[in-house]
């Protein structure tokens, strides 16, 4: 597809014929998870259907066609993210465990300088992290007597880099910081924090949950170290998420989970460990789950990443004007589409967001209601919750105005 035909995309969702309480479904939480397309659900359902078998285990035919669609899944995802090479892209359940295998590879005794993390040390996150990003983090600091350090926000809700110089220092081993917000729909400047921990000798690492999924991501350009991202947030199935590596960083980090197919030889008195990525991938890995992540590569691949950020591009500005135009409507975050993606968290003034949400979800809007984990932006703006509508390649114009008719009506309901 050259251009974003939306109505097309849509009919490939059978989940958007849906009513909910008479109305049509409005999904409008796709930062939450995304909806999958019928590509994706019939490979998933192949696969069990014809190729169902363990991978790298049998030399039987059954076996095989699993292997090979396996590590053909890993094939797609490498180009779809521009890694060098497959071996670089560690299947993971999702960003979570992806970040968590980053944290684990860190600690006082490691044999690796790059790695080794003690008191003096310091580790550098921001405000506007998703909790998977900070409390990896704060339990690594609490292991070894490292410092944990962060970048605050403006009242924009940008990233304060200010005073970059006196967060990251000479001290700093690690830099961890989102890509674009899961709650405030920022994008975030990676080039200048990746340019600052290079000068010091840390390593990055970029959470890239939602940036994968609705902008074109080149691992290779970004001048980092690792990227987790997760598939059901990029129309794949839930429980297959991703980390890209460096190989030579990879190749020195210690296993995360010990098991079968991630050895060379085991024997009662010792163990050795396959190279990347199978060293991280013990056990029976998500085999349909990778398939289906493949699908939904090559659908996003088909339709065109710079045709979604355009279309989402399109989209986030019609919802900001409308929902600004909306009285005691506050947008959290962001208010142009200047480096922000396509997720925008408000507030409506004297009504909590839970219900907000009960009465969106009566019309059939389906909306994302709380601190979306990351309460410490909420602290930060001052809210215990918000409402979030974030968006996605099959969302349409009459969509975001059902959205505001919901929240008119919210209004007059609590008048």
């Amino acid at each position: 597809m050259s251009a974003l035909d939306v109505e097309s995309i849509r009919k490939d969702f059978p989940i958007l014929d849906r009513q909910i309480n008479g109305n049509p479904l409005v999904y409008l939480d796709s930062g939450n998870t995304s909806q999958k397309p019928r590509q994706v659900i019939d490979a998933v359902r192949e696969h069990y259907e014809q190729h169902n078998a363990n991978v790298a285990r049998s030399v039987h035919t059954l076996g095989t066609e699993s292997t090979e669609a396996f590590e053909g899944a890993r094939e797609k995802i490498a180009g779809f993210v521009g890694a060098p090479t497959a071996a670089e892209i560690v299947f993971t359940k999702n960003s979570t465990e992806a970040i968590n295998l980053v944290a684990h590879a860190f600690s006082a005794v490691s044999d690796d300088p790059r790695f080794r993390l003690g008191p003096g040390d310091e580790i550098v996150v921001t405000e506007m992290e998703h909790h998977s990003n900070i409390v990896p983090w704060q339990l690594l600091a609490q292991r070894t007597g490292a410092t944990l350090k962060w970048f605050g926000m403006t009242d924009e809700g940008r990233l304060d880099l200010s005073g970059i110089d006196e967060v990251i220092t000479p001290r700093t081993k690690l830099v961890a910081f989102v890509h674009y917000s899961n709650i405030l729909g920022t994008i975030n400047p990676v080039d200048v924090i990746a340019a600052r921990a290079r000068e010091v000798g840390a390593l990055v690492l970029v959470d890239g949950s939602q940036s994968v999924p609705h902008v074109p991501v080149d691992v290779s350009a970004l001048g980092v170290d690792f990227v987790a991202f997760t598939g059901h947030k990029m129309l794949g199935p839930t429980g297959i998420g991703a980390l890209w590596g460096r190989f030579e960083l990879l190749d020195a980090m210690p296993p995360f989970l010990g098991g079968g197919s991630m050895i060379e030889t085991v024997s009662m008195t010792g163990t050795t460990f396959m190279p990347p990525p199978a060293r991280f991938e013990a056990g029976t890995p998500p085999i349909a789950q990778a398939v289906g992540l493949g699908a939904a590569v090559d659908y996003l691949s088909a339709v065109g990443m710079d045709a979604v950020v355009a279309h989402e591009k399109a989209i986030t500005a019609y919802a900001l004007d409308a929902l600004q135009s909306v009285p005691d409507v506050r947008i959290i975050g962001p208010t142009s589409t200047v480096d922000r993606g396509a997720t925008i968290s408000f507030t409506v003034e004297g009504v909590h967001p839970h219900d907000v949400g009960q009465i969106l979800d009566d019309e059939g809007v389906q909306v994302r209601v709380g601190h979306h984990c990351a309460r410490p932006t909420c602290v930060r703006f001052g809210v215990p919750a918000t409402t979030r509508a974030s968006f996605y390649l099959y969302t349409t114009t009459d969509e975001i105005d059902a959205l505001v008719r919901g929240v008119e009506r919210v209004r007059k309901v609590f008048a």
